[in-house]
Protein backbone atom coordinates (compact mmCIF):
# COMPACT_ATOMS: atom_id res chain seq x y z
CA UNK A 1 0.00 0.00 0.00
CA UNK A 2 1.25 3.62 -0.93
CA UNK A 3 1.44 6.05 2.11
CA UNK A 4 -1.28 9.12 1.65
CA UNK A 5 2.24 11.25 1.19
CA UNK A 6 3.78 8.83 -1.43
CA UNK A 7 -0.01 9.05 -3.32
CA UNK A 8 0.67 12.69 -3.34
CA UNK A 9 3.70 13.14 -3.97
CA UNK A 10 2.78 10.58 -7.39
CA UNK A 11 -0.26 12.49 -8.41
CA UNK A 12 1.40 15.76 -8.27
CA UNK A 13 4.12 14.36 -10.66
CA UNK A 14 1.24 13.06 -12.80
CA UNK A 15 -0.06 16.56 -13.95
CA UNK A 16 2.96 17.76 -13.23
CA UNK A 17 5.52 15.98 -15.86
CA UNK A 18 3.18 16.55 -18.54
CA UNK A 19 3.02 20.47 -18.59
CA UNK A 20 6.58 21.01 -18.08
CA UNK A 21 7.18 18.57 -21.12
CA UNK A 22 4.43 20.28 -23.19
CA UNK A 23 6.19 23.77 -22.40
CA UNK A 24 9.34 23.05 -23.07
CA UNK A 25 8.63 21.27 -26.51
CA UNK A 26 5.70 23.13 -27.64
CA UNK A 27 6.10 26.68 -26.34
CA UNK A 28 8.12 29.38 -28.59
CA UNK A 29 11.38 30.65 -26.82
CA UNK A 30 9.56 33.79 -25.54
CA UNK A 31 6.25 32.40 -24.12
CA UNK A 32 8.90 29.82 -22.64
CA UNK A 33 11.20 32.03 -20.58
CA UNK A 34 8.05 33.83 -19.42
CA UNK A 35 6.85 30.27 -17.83
CA UNK A 36 10.17 29.32 -16.11
CA UNK A 37 9.85 32.85 -15.01
CA UNK A 38 6.88 32.75 -13.47
CA UNK A 39 8.26 29.78 -11.79
CA UNK A 40 11.39 31.36 -10.22
CA UNK A 41 9.48 34.23 -9.08
CA UNK A 42 7.59 31.50 -7.22
CA UNK A 43 10.91 30.44 -6.17
CA UNK A 44 11.93 34.03 -4.90
CA UNK A 45 8.80 34.23 -2.78
CA UNK A 46 9.76 31.50 -0.83
CA UNK A 47 13.01 32.49 -0.63
CA UNK A 48 12.73 34.82 2.19
CA UNK A 49 11.85 32.68 5.01
CA UNK A 50 14.81 30.80 4.02
CA UNK A 51 17.24 33.41 4.71
CA UNK A 52 15.03 34.72 7.79
CA UNK A 53 12.73 37.09 6.03
CA UNK A 54 9.16 36.56 6.28
CA UNK A 55 7.64 39.97 5.76
CA UNK A 56 5.57 40.36 2.91
CA UNK A 57 6.71 43.33 1.74
CA UNK A 58 10.37 41.97 1.38
CA UNK A 59 9.29 38.81 0.03
CA UNK A 60 7.63 41.24 -2.98
CA UNK A 61 10.43 43.12 -2.90
CA UNK A 62 12.44 40.06 -3.69
CA UNK A 63 9.98 39.35 -6.57
CA UNK A 64 9.85 42.36 -8.11
CA UNK A 65 13.94 42.41 -8.17
CA UNK A 66 14.05 39.21 -9.61
CA UNK A 67 11.35 40.13 -12.38
CA UNK A 68 13.58 43.07 -13.29
CA UNK A 69 17.18 41.19 -13.05
CA UNK A 70 15.24 38.86 -15.42
CA UNK A 71 13.97 40.99 -17.57
CA UNK A 72 17.30 42.69 -17.91
CA UNK A 73 18.68 39.74 -18.82
CA UNK A 74 16.29 38.68 -21.68
CA UNK A 75 17.09 42.40 -23.04
CA UNK A 76 21.06 42.78 -22.65
CA UNK A 77 22.44 39.24 -22.15
CA UNK A 78 20.58 37.16 -24.02
CA UNK A 79 24.37 35.51 -25.23
CA UNK A 80 26.47 36.50 -21.89
CA UNK A 81 28.10 33.58 -20.06
CA UNK A 82 28.95 35.98 -17.11
CA UNK A 83 25.76 35.23 -15.12
CA UNK A 84 26.51 31.59 -16.26
CA UNK A 85 30.19 31.38 -14.51
CA UNK A 86 29.69 33.96 -11.65
CA UNK A 87 26.81 31.08 -10.87
CA UNK A 88 29.01 27.76 -11.30
CA UNK A 89 32.05 29.60 -9.68
CA UNK A 90 29.54 30.02 -6.71
CA UNK A 91 28.23 26.45 -6.40
CA UNK A 92 31.63 24.92 -6.89
CA UNK A 93 32.83 27.39 -3.89
CA UNK A 94 29.54 25.97 -2.17
CA UNK A 95 30.61 22.57 -2.86
CA UNK A 96 34.29 23.03 -1.15
CA UNK A 97 32.53 24.46 1.73
CA UNK A 98 30.16 21.46 2.55
CA UNK A 99 32.71 19.45 4.45
CA UNK A 100 32.77 21.80 7.39
CA UNK A 101 29.04 23.13 7.71
CA UNK A 102 26.76 22.54 10.65
CA UNK A 103 23.29 23.27 9.97
CA UNK A 104 22.56 25.20 13.44
CA UNK A 105 19.84 27.07 14.31
CA UNK A 106 19.86 30.49 13.72
CA UNK A 107 16.86 32.32 15.44
CA UNK A 108 15.05 34.93 14.36
CA UNK A 109 17.61 36.85 12.63
CA UNK A 110 17.78 37.41 8.78
CA UNK A 111 20.98 36.51 5.97
CA UNK A 112 21.02 40.38 4.49
CA UNK A 113 23.44 38.53 2.58
CA UNK A 114 21.63 35.76 1.82
CA UNK A 115 19.43 37.92 0.25
CA UNK A 116 20.90 38.93 -3.09
CA UNK A 117 22.25 35.46 -3.32
CA UNK A 118 19.01 34.26 -4.27
CA UNK A 119 18.94 36.95 -7.63
CA UNK A 120 22.08 34.69 -8.52
CA UNK A 121 20.67 31.36 -7.52
CA UNK A 122 17.45 31.76 -9.45
CA UNK A 123 17.92 34.49 -12.36
CA UNK A 124 21.39 32.21 -13.63
CA UNK A 125 19.32 29.12 -13.73
CA UNK A 126 16.46 30.67 -15.70
CA UNK A 127 19.16 32.32 -18.11
CA UNK A 128 20.88 28.87 -18.72
CA UNK A 129 17.60 26.89 -19.83
CA UNK A 130 16.29 30.04 -21.88
CA UNK A 131 19.26 30.23 -24.00
CA UNK A 132 19.25 26.96 -24.85
CA UNK A 133 15.74 26.75 -25.59
CA UNK A 134 16.44 29.55 -28.12
CA UNK A 135 19.37 27.18 -29.81
CA UNK A 136 18.03 27.37 -33.29
CA UNK A 137 18.70 23.36 -34.02
CA UNK A 138 18.01 21.43 -31.17
CA UNK A 139 17.14 24.26 -28.44
CA UNK A 140 14.00 22.56 -26.52
CA UNK A 141 15.72 19.36 -27.05
CA UNK A 142 18.97 20.42 -24.99
CA UNK A 143 16.91 21.95 -22.40
CA UNK A 144 14.35 18.53 -22.21
CA UNK A 145 18.04 16.23 -21.81
CA UNK A 146 19.08 18.55 -18.98
CA UNK A 147 15.46 17.74 -17.35
CA UNK A 148 15.60 13.86 -18.28
CA UNK A 149 19.26 14.06 -16.92
CA UNK A 150 18.08 15.27 -13.22
CA UNK A 151 15.10 13.13 -13.23
CA UNK A 152 16.67 10.46 -14.01
CA UNK A 153 19.25 10.72 -11.19
CA UNK A 154 16.30 11.20 -8.47
CA UNK A 155 14.90 8.05 -9.39
CA UNK A 156 17.91 6.10 -9.76
CA UNK A 157 18.92 7.42 -6.13
CA UNK A 158 15.81 7.02 -4.63
CA UNK A 159 15.10 3.45 -5.41
CA UNK A 160 19.07 2.40 -5.38
CA UNK A 161 20.13 4.28 -1.87
CA UNK A 162 16.75 2.91 -0.61
CA UNK A 163 17.56 -0.34 -1.08
CA UNK A 164 21.55 -0.36 -0.59
CA UNK A 165 22.14 2.83 0.51
CA UNK A 166 24.13 2.01 3.66
CA UNK A 167 27.03 4.87 3.92
CA UNK A 168 25.63 8.64 4.33
CA UNK A 169 26.22 10.89 1.93
CA UNK A 170 25.61 14.32 4.11
CA UNK A 171 24.03 12.87 7.08
CA UNK A 172 23.86 16.33 8.84
CA UNK A 173 21.96 18.10 5.99
CA UNK A 174 20.04 15.35 4.29
CA UNK A 175 19.88 11.92 6.55
CA UNK A 176 18.33 10.19 3.09
CA UNK A 177 20.96 10.66 0.94
CA UNK A 178 23.69 7.70 0.37
CA UNK A 179 26.91 7.50 -1.55
CA UNK A 180 24.98 4.13 -3.49
CA UNK A 181 22.58 6.46 -4.46
CA UNK A 182 24.79 9.08 -5.46
CA UNK A 183 27.08 6.26 -7.89
CA UNK A 184 23.73 5.32 -9.08
CA UNK A 185 22.41 8.80 -10.07
CA UNK A 186 25.69 9.41 -11.60
CA UNK A 187 25.39 6.63 -13.79
CA UNK A 188 21.51 7.63 -14.67
CA UNK A 189 22.84 10.83 -15.68
CA UNK A 190 25.98 9.80 -17.79
CA UNK A 191 23.80 7.45 -19.52
CA UNK A 192 20.80 9.88 -20.57
CA UNK A 193 23.75 11.95 -21.48
CA UNK A 194 25.38 9.47 -23.55
CA UNK A 195 21.60 8.88 -25.58
CA UNK A 196 21.16 12.55 -25.53
CA UNK A 197 25.05 12.68 -27.72
CA UNK A 198 23.85 10.00 -29.98
CA UNK A 199 20.72 11.17 -30.92
CA UNK A 200 22.26 14.91 -31.53
CA UNK A 201 25.19 13.03 -34.13
CA UNK A 202 27.91 13.04 -31.48
CA UNK A 203 30.52 10.37 -31.34
CA UNK A 204 34.30 10.21 -30.37
CA UNK A 205 35.76 12.69 -28.11
CA UNK A 206 32.69 15.08 -28.27
CA UNK A 207 30.19 12.31 -27.25
CA UNK A 208 32.74 11.21 -24.15
CA UNK A 209 32.64 14.93 -22.95
CA UNK A 210 29.41 15.29 -23.14
CA UNK A 211 29.05 12.17 -21.17
CA UNK A 212 30.88 13.55 -18.82
CA UNK A 213 28.77 16.48 -18.67
CA UNK A 214 26.17 14.63 -17.58
CA UNK A 215 27.70 13.15 -14.35
CA UNK A 216 29.34 16.45 -13.38
CA UNK A 217 26.16 18.60 -14.05
CA UNK A 218 24.18 15.91 -11.98
CA UNK A 219 26.90 15.64 -9.17
CA UNK A 220 26.55 19.69 -8.41
CA UNK A 221 22.47 19.56 -8.82
CA UNK A 222 23.38 17.37 -5.35
CA UNK A 223 24.75 20.13 -4.47
CA UNK A 224 21.89 22.43 -4.81
CA UNK A 225 19.55 20.10 -3.26
CA UNK A 226 21.92 20.47 -0.37
CA UNK A 227 22.04 24.15 -0.05
CA UNK A 228 18.54 24.19 0.26
CA UNK A 229 18.28 21.72 2.72
CA UNK A 230 20.96 23.87 4.67
CA UNK A 231 18.93 26.27 4.51
CA UNK A 232 15.94 24.64 5.38
CA UNK A 233 17.30 22.94 8.29
CA UNK A 234 19.38 26.08 9.87
CA UNK A 235 15.32 28.10 10.25
CA UNK A 236 14.09 24.79 11.19
CA UNK A 237 11.88 24.49 8.17
CA UNK A 238 10.69 21.03 6.16
CA UNK A 239 9.54 22.98 2.95
CA UNK A 240 9.99 25.84 0.98
CA UNK A 241 6.34 26.08 0.83
CA UNK A 242 3.10 24.12 0.27
CA UNK A 243 2.73 25.12 -3.38
CA UNK A 244 3.00 21.07 -4.49
CA UNK A 245 1.18 18.63 -2.75
CA UNK A 246 3.30 16.00 -2.08
CA UNK A 247 6.81 17.70 -3.04
CA UNK A 248 6.87 20.87 -0.81
CA UNK A 249 7.48 24.39 -2.03
CA UNK A 250 8.57 25.54 -5.52
CA UNK A 251 11.81 25.99 -4.64
CA UNK A 252 11.97 22.25 -2.85
CA UNK A 253 11.26 21.33 -6.85
CA UNK A 254 13.90 22.91 -8.58
CA UNK A 255 16.45 23.18 -6.28
CA UNK A 256 18.97 20.54 -8.32
CA UNK A 257 18.27 22.43 -11.79
CA UNK A 258 19.39 25.83 -9.67
CA UNK A 259 23.27 24.76 -9.82
CA UNK A 260 22.84 22.00 -12.49
CA UNK A 261 21.60 24.64 -15.42
CA UNK A 262 24.20 27.41 -15.74
CA UNK A 263 26.58 24.46 -15.59
CA UNK A 264 25.46 22.41 -18.40
CA UNK A 265 24.48 25.53 -20.25
CA UNK A 266 28.15 26.50 -19.73
CA UNK A 267 29.27 23.20 -20.73
CA UNK A 268 27.12 22.65 -24.17
CA UNK A 269 29.06 25.89 -25.01
CA UNK A 270 32.26 24.70 -24.77
CA UNK A 271 31.57 21.50 -26.33
CA UNK A 272 30.36 23.92 -29.88
CA UNK A 273 26.95 22.33 -29.32
CA UNK A 274 25.31 25.56 -27.54
CA UNK A 275 26.52 29.13 -28.30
Amino acid sequence: MLSEALRERLLTTAWLLPVIIGAVLLLPTPLFALAMAVIVLLAAWEWGPLVGMTGGRVRLAMMITLALTLALLWAFAPVSSVPLVAATLWWIGFTLMLPKLRPRAVGGGADALLLPLGLLVLAAPWLALVRLHGEPEHGPFLVLGLMVMIWAGDSAAYFVGGRFGRRKLAPRLSPGKTWAGLYAALVAASTVALVTGLLLGLDGAALGQLTLLGALTLALSVVGDLFESWLKRRRGLKDSGALLPGHGGMLDRIDSMTAAAPLFALGLIWLGVAT
